[in-house]
C-alpha cells in the first residue's frame, strides 16, 4: 500500500501544510502504509498550454518534473493533497498540479484509488480549500476519505490538535484502501460523472483516441 502527500506550499519544509500532510501520513504508516511526499514548490511544474497532446496522443508535451510526478502518484494506491489558503483559495503551486491533470479527469484515471486533503488559513477559507481539493480527487475517480482544515492564526493551540486529527484521518484513509471501503455518496457522483463524460469521450474517438482507448479498456464504454 503506497500513498504520497502533495504538500502544494510555497514555503515548503517549513511550511504548516505540510505537519498536517506529515501527520496524515504517519497515521498511515502506522496501519502499513509507506508513504512518501512531494513538495511542489521544489518541481519545474509550468502552466497547461492548451495543447491537448495528453488527450490526442496520450503524452504530455512539456518536458518537465510534471510526467514523472503524476506516473508516481498514478502508481499510489493513496494521495493526500495539502494546501494553504492563498485569496480565499489553493496556492498557484497547486493550481499548476491540478490544471495538468486534465486527462486524469476525462480517463478517470485515479478510479479505485483513495484520498484525503488537509488546509491551513490564517483565520478563514480552510474548510472551503478542503472541499474543493476533495471535489477534485472525486474528478479524478478516486473516492476521499475525509480532511482536515485549520485556522492557525488566532490559536496558538490549533494546529496541535488538528496535527492529532490529521493522524487519525491517516489511519482511517489507509484502512480505507485496504478494505476497499465504500462510501455511497462517493460511488454515486462517480457514476453520475461517468455518464457524462461517456458522450464527451465516445463523441470525441476521433480525437482523442488515448482516452478512447482508456474507457474501453475500463469497460466504460464499447
Amino acid at each position: 500500500m503506497k500513498i504520497i502527500g502533495i504538500n502544494g506550499s510555497p514555503r515548503g519544509e517549513r511550511s504548516a501544510t505540510l505537519q498536517l500532510i506529515a501527520a496524515v501520513l504517519e497515521g498511515a504508516k502506522e496501519k502499513g502504509a509507506e508513504v512518501d511526499v512531494v513538495n511542489l514548490i521544489d518541481l519545474d511544474i509550468r502552466f497547461r498550454n492548451a495543447c491537448s497532446a495528453c488527450f490526442q496522443e496520450g503524452r504530455c508535451a512539456e518536458e518537465d518534473d510534471f510526467p514523472k510526478l503524476y506516473a508516481k502518484i498514478k502508481a499510489a494506491d493513496g494521495l493526500v493533497l495539502g494546501s494553504p489558503v492563498h485569496i480565499d483559495q489553493i496556492t498557484g503551486q497547486m493550481k499548476l498540479f491540478i490544471d495538468r491533470m486534465a486527462d486524469g479527469i476525462q480517463c478517470q484515471a485515479f478510479t479505485g484509488k483513495y484520498g484525503c486533503s488537509v488546509s491551513t488559513s490564517g483565520d478563514h477559507a480552510e474548510q472551503a480549500v478542503v472541499g474543493y481539493l476533495n471535489h477534485f480527487l472525486q474528478m479524478l475517480g478516486a473516492t476521499p476519505v475525509g480532511g482536515v482544515g485549520v485556522a492557525t492564526g488566532k490559536d496558538p493551540d490549533a494546529l496541535a490538535r488538528a496535527k492529532e486529527d490529521a493522524h487519525e484521518l491517516g489511519k482511517t484513509l489507509a484502512e480505507a484502501i485496504r478494505t476497499r471501503r465504500q462510501y455511497p455518496e462517493v460511488e454515486a457522483f462517480h457514476r453520475r460523472f461517468q455518464e457524462k463524460f461517456k458522450a464527451v469521450i465516445t463523441g470525441a474517438k476521433p480525437e482523442w483516441p488515448g482516452d478512447y482507448e482508456r474507457w474501453v479498456d475500463q469497460t466504460w464504454v464499447w
